[in-house]
């Protein structure tokens, strides 16, 4: 749970944050955590956004949940966003996106929206530095990319 350990350090800087998740996500990080709606005095507040699964369905069918991630959330988060900052009172206005390395849509929403955004590497560096370098590693052909990217052909 480190985004929500930088979001404690965030508010003890006078930051208002609100910590966004899938349905799914957010009944479990409230669980562990032990959260009420609202934590920190209202200054964390926990909200989320539908995550499409049906009832019962499998939540870690990784196929249903990147189209999930990459087709549906956007629309959820900019109406969100939408419905804040248009809010009438202030606190509530999103002036800021930060996200994980794995939501990369989040911060293009934020960008169409002209909101700041910057991105929080949870993952170790040197997955950092090898997902950065996948690009050059196809073009100089590796032999791990050799059958085009698919490494299991």
């Amino acid at each position: 749970m480190l985004l929500m350990e930088l979001s404690h350090i965030l508010v003890d800087r006078g930051f208002k944050i609100t910590f966004l998740n899938t349905e799914f996500n957010h009944d479990r990080v409230v669980a562990a955590a032990r959260l009420d709606k609202n934590d920190e005095e209202g200054f964390i507040r926990m909200m989320s956004i539908p995550d499409r699964m049906d009832v019962g369905e499998d939540q870690n069918y990784i196929g249903k949940l990147c189209d999930m991630m990459l087709n549906a959330m956007p629309g959820y988060l900019e109406a969100l966003i939408t419905k804040l900052n248009t809010s009438e009172n202030v606190d509530d206005r999103i002036m800021c996106v930060l996200a994980n390395e794995s939501m990369g849509w989040a911060l293009e929403v934020a960008s169409k929206m002209s909101i700041r955004r910057a991105t929080f590497w949870t993952a170790a560096g040197g997955l950092l530095a090898m997902t950065l370098h996948v690009p050059k590693m196809i073009e100089a052909e590796h032999p791990f990319f050799a059958n085009h990217g698919d490494p299991g052909s």
